[in-house]
């Protein structure tokens, strides 16, 4: 149901005094978006994991109790993961990957993945 005329007003002017008030926490609000939170604990989720991995075979072979601290780590940044996920969906994920304002530079996954790309096709193009 839309907001009234009346709705509409009462709201531009708290948005004004919000803005008059604490600048920097109103452009905090305006360029942030609900769903950074779980995309950046997504990003953290997949470093956990990575990290599980390099301790299960670092620390295997000498200890038995490491390596299943290890493994722990991986399944509990997989469950962290799987749950930041659902909570993002596919709109979101759209929202993660967008440009913060026009003109700037792309930032999000999409572009880590894009400059990712260029470097490995840089460097091990082949020659024909």
């Amino acid at each position: 149901m839309p907001l009234s005329e009346h709705e509409q007003r009462i709201l531009a002017e708290l948005e004004e005094s919000l803005v008059r008030e604490d600048p920097q926490f109103a452009e905090r609000v305006r360029t942030k978006t609900v769903y950074r939170h779980a995309g950046r604990r997504c990003k953290w989720s997949v470093l956990g994991f990575f990290a599980g991995v390099a301790v299960l075979v670092a620390f295997y072979s000498q200890s038995v109790a490491l390596g299943l601290l290890g493994v722990a780590l991986m399944f509990s940044s997989a469950v962290v993961f799987e749950r930041n996920l659902r909570r993002l969906g596919k709109a979101s994920w759209h929202d993660l990957t967008r440009p913060h304002r026009s003109g700037e530079q792309p930032a999000g996954i999409e572009h880590a993945l894009h400059g990712t790309r260029e470097w490995f096709r840089s460097h091990f193009r082949r020659d024909r």
